[in-house]
């Protein structure tokens, strides 16, 4: 006799990854080898997490939950996966002090994801509390495939509370990360509330923008991804983790059936340019290029996105053979301009 599964005991077990769910129902099992499918030359899996009915009676605890739950995201071979906010410190039973638990990276949170990454040959970024230099900052610490730490991101707005805990606030002027498929930046929750780390990291060519939270941001996510043309991925305490389009659009996000993780990928061979001009050279650009390029218009805001969807086509190409311009370049053109006349 098969066993009942509950409708609570469905979303407990798919959220942890679990390999089998007792009634002929299959999650992605970790131990399987996928079949190895073709990708595009700057297509990037990307895996996310969030929190959300997730607890543990302290940091080890819940870094083992995290581990866990980033089980489930090996089937799909992610380039990167990004964890929330201070994970493991989130839902503990045991009290801490921030003083107490900041780490030298890579420190007791830190390390077992070194270790994730070098077996799964995937970047992580990994959220925790750093002591850096003597001062103690929310961090963001990027771990590249081999295990080895890249860098950090210092929170650069944190909350008056978290000062208060002991926490200093980072640079205004955010670092890029140089990883093996493109450019990528990070902000980190209360930083989405300012334009100057954002619109930095779009300026210094970031192509993902990566925003571990303590909540889930809602449509003000979706925003920063159209307002800088760049794809936004969250990972929360609690709430919606996604993956935004450069227009905005969720491509991937957890919910109720799945509450804790997913996983999506993004064609980095993407422009976001202004129909107007740009609209008198696409009947040509169709014409030449059919099927290897995908022109996607939208009416009312009148973006175009110019998509390469071949591997022998680059979209800079593209745009320099039509004399076409991302929209970041062509404001940054006009607004010299407009100084200029001023």
């Amino acid at each position: 006799m098969k066993e009942h599964l509950s409708r609570r005991r469905f979303i407990q077990y798919s959220s942890l990854g679990a390999a089998t769910l007792g009634t002929g129902l299959t999650h992605p099992n970790p131990s399987a080898e996928p079949a190895e499918i073709q990708r595009l030359p700057r297509e990037v899996w990307i895996g996310t997490v969030s929190l959300t009915g997730l607890s543990a009676a302290d940091s080890q605890g819940m870094v083992e939950k995290a581990l866990h739950v980033m089980q489930a995201l090996v089937p799909f071979k992610p380039d990167i996966i990004c964890l929330p906010e201070s994970f493991a410190f989130t839902n503990i039973q045991q009290p801490f002090s921030v003083p107490k638990v900041a780490e030298k990276i890579p420190g007791p949170i830190a390390t077992p994801f070194l270790n994730f990454a070098k077996t799964h040959r995937c970047y992580v970024i990994c959220p925790t509390y750093s002591l850096h230099k003597g001062s103690i900052y929310i961090a963001a610490v990027l771990i590249d495939r081999t295990g080895n730490v890249v860098g950090e991101y210092h929170k650069c707005r944190p909350t008056d509370g978290e000062i208060a805990s002991g926490v200093r606030p980072g640079s205004l002027d955010p670092p890029l990360f140089e990883t093996d498929f493109g450019k990528i930046g990070i902000q980190i929750c209360f930083d989405i509330k300012w334009e100057e780390g954002w619109q930095s990291l779009k300026e210094k060519g970031a192509e993902i923008i990566f925003w571990p939270s303590a909540y889930g941001g809602g449509r003000e996510v979706n925003s920063r991804a159209w307002r800088h043309q760049v794809y936004v991925v969250s990972s929360t305490q609690k709430g919606t983790a996604k993956i935004c389009d450069v227009t905005g659009d969720v491509l991937a996000q957890t919910g109720s059936w799945q509450p804790n993780w997913t996983c999506g990928s993004v064609n980095l061979e993407k422009a976001f340019i202004l129909t107007w001009p740009a609209v008198s050279y696409f009947g040509k650009i169709q014409q030449t290029y059919g099927r290897k390029i995908k022109l996607t218009t939208f009416d009312e805001e009148e973006w175009t996105i110019l998509e390469s969807l071949d591997a022998g086509v680059n979209v800079a190409d593209v745009l320099k053979e039509f004399n076409l311009q991302p929209q970041h370049q062509v404001l940054k053109t006009v607004a010299a301009i407009q100084s200029k006349s001023r």
